[in-house]
């Protein structure tokens, strides 16, 4: 599913990464960054579907899709932020989730409830704001962090 979201990321990612990483190239970065967001998807919904799986009786399924799983996500995820510089210090991480955590809170989930709500998707409407809220927790609990590790 390509979004506005994702490009929005991408473009957020390059700009964070390329501060550290100057040698790669701007398209690389971009790459590897959507790269990074289709392993995360990958590695979520292999869980998902390895619960499902196991739910329904059938554990070596369950244990392909968590094998999968894990090998996006701890090997091929792993790989590509480092290449990206995604990391930074404890302090560029927090600014940088705060950032994450404003714009879902501000833009994707606000945007997402209204259009849904416009649609007539009220169940759907109703999970995006409820998510925005707990985005909201999560972006003061950085917040404090962030103060504590300042001060």
């Amino acid at each position: 599913m390509n979004t506005g979201v994702s490009k929005q990321n991408a473009i957020a990612t390059v700009e964070k990464t390329t501060e550290t990483h100057g040698i790669l190239d701007r398209k690389t970065m971009e790459n590897l960054s959507t790269a990074m967001h289709g392993e995360a998807f990958a590695y979520a919904k292999y869980l998902l579907y390895a619960e499902h799986a196991r739910k329904s009786g059938n554990k070596e399924l369950a244990d392909l899709f968590e094998k999968t799983a894990n090998t996006e996500r701890f090997e091929h995820f792993a790989e590509e932020a480092e290449l990206a510089g995604l990391v930074g210090s404890d302090a560029d991480n927090l600014k940088d989730a705060i950032k994450g955590e404003s714009y879902e809170i501000d833009n994707m989930y606000l945007e997402f409830a209204q259009k849904a709500k416009v649609a007539g998707d009220i169940p759907a409407a109703a999970r995006f704001e409820e998510i925005r809220h707990d985005e909201i927790g999560h972006r003061d609990a950085f917040k404090t962090a962030l103060a504590k590790l300042e001060s």
